[in-house]
């Protein structure tokens, strides 16, 4: 754990002692959830008192020059540390392939998950499953009838109940040497606020949306016993008011989690980002607060990251002042030019990182360790 890191953080317990006794406990969406998932919960929790938790997309999985060698990872190659929460990503799981969309066996994606849960780390899956309609990918926006076809009464609802059983299968599979489930925070749907995924905004109404999760929810904790899952409703991040962060959410009975994702797409872009993620946040955790939900930047970065001074300067000014659980940056794609969001040896933003990662407030796996 940063040295620093120590003192700061009891300090800052202290300091928010209050705040934090204040605070109502978490209380996980599925009343039958196990005592490790509200364990998770309750740290997630704790965690807003604690600093801010750094997670990176397929971590494990690959890096920008290197894929599948075991324990390896860009940001433990940068720093010594690996992040606090790692994401992985389901993917094809639903059409019974061996590797999900980004290429991962989900043979070495669950040996992974039970590796990061064996440390202390936490799992963040998002899923991008295939049209079941058209039978295009996650961003085939041909047809408006997408979701309409898939909840009760649609006609691809059994074929819908066929690609959640095998959803079930995976997610149930994940269970530790103690034979315990492992927690993880799921988050299906994503960016439902834009217009890229065939369940985005301008493809399906507000009322089929929230059919949609309420449906997959149900199915996945009452139908098949599924009780190591929080779920995690993430917009984007092209809201400005509660009204419009609210407008599609599912009630709280069936959410734990609440986030958005939100990319800087260019330099010229950097203070109205820093201001974007800020202005978003603000409205995002006054929601947590009146709902009792753990808030979280979901998704974030900068492709390639070009700005040498991202993580201090553009990142940590948006995020600092807010009692945000994590936030993750998107993956490292082995051997893409471009197609990157965490720094590598040699990277532009490396130093900046380190420095980013000495910062005492954020959170790392060794950090954690300790504190969890």
């Amino acid at each position: 754990m940063k040295r620093v890191a120590v003192l700061s953080i009891l300090l800052l317990g202290l300091a928010t002692a209050c705040s934090t006794s204040e605070r109502k406990n978490a209380m996980t969406a599925d009343t039958k959830a196990t005592a490790e998932t509200k364990k998770l919960l309750s740290f997630l929790s704790e965690a807003l008192d604690k600093g801010i938790m750094f997670g990176h997309q397929d971590d494990l999985s690959y890096g920008r020059t290197w894929k599948y060698p075991d324990g390896e990872s860009d940001i433990k190659r940068v720093c010594s540390d690996y992040p606090a929460i790692t994401g992985m990503d389901l993917g094809h799981i639903e059409l019974d392939h061996q590797f999900n969309l980004d290429s991962v066996p989900f043979d070495d994606m669950k040996e992974m998950a039970l590796k990061v849960n064996g440390y202390g780390g936490m799992l963040t899956f998002s899923w991008h499953l295939d049209n079941p309609l058209t039978g295009g990918s996650a961003w085939d926006i041909s047809s408006d009838s997408v979701v309409a076809s898939i909840i009760p009464g649609g006609v691809n609802h059994q074929k819908y109940i066929g690609w959640l059983d095998k959803t079930a299968a995976f997610l149930g599979s994940l269970v530790d040497a103690e034979g315990k489930p492992v927690p993880v925070i799921f988050r299906p749907f994503h960016e439902h606020t834009g217009n890229w995924f065939w369940w985005g905004q301008n493809h399906c109404t507000t009322e089929e949306y929230v059919a949609l999760w309420q449906f997959t929810f149900d199915y996945l904790v009452k139908h098949k016993n599924l009780h190591n899952l929080l779920f995690a409703y993430s917009a984007s991040g092209d809201f400005v008011t509660s009204k419009e962060y609210l407008e599609r959410y599912p009630g709280d009975d069936y959410v734990d989690v609440i986030g958005f994702d939100y990319y800087q797409f260019s330099d010229a872009g950097r203070e109205s980002f820093i201001n974007k993620v800020s202005s978003c946040l603000d409205t995002l955790t006054a929601i947590a607060v009146s709902r009792n939900k753990i808030p979280a930047l979901t998704e974030a970065g900068y492709e390639s990251v070009p700005d040498s001074t991202w993580w201090t300067g553009v990142i940590w000014p948006a995020i600092k002042d807010h009692k945000i659980s994590w936030f993750l940056v998107w993956r490292n794609a082995e051997f893409r030019a471009k197609h990157f969001y965490a720094p590598f040896p040699g990277q532009l933003s490396e130093s900046d990182f380190i420095r980013f990662y000495e910062l005492p407030q954020t959170l790392f796996r060794e950090d954690i360790r300790e504190i969890r």
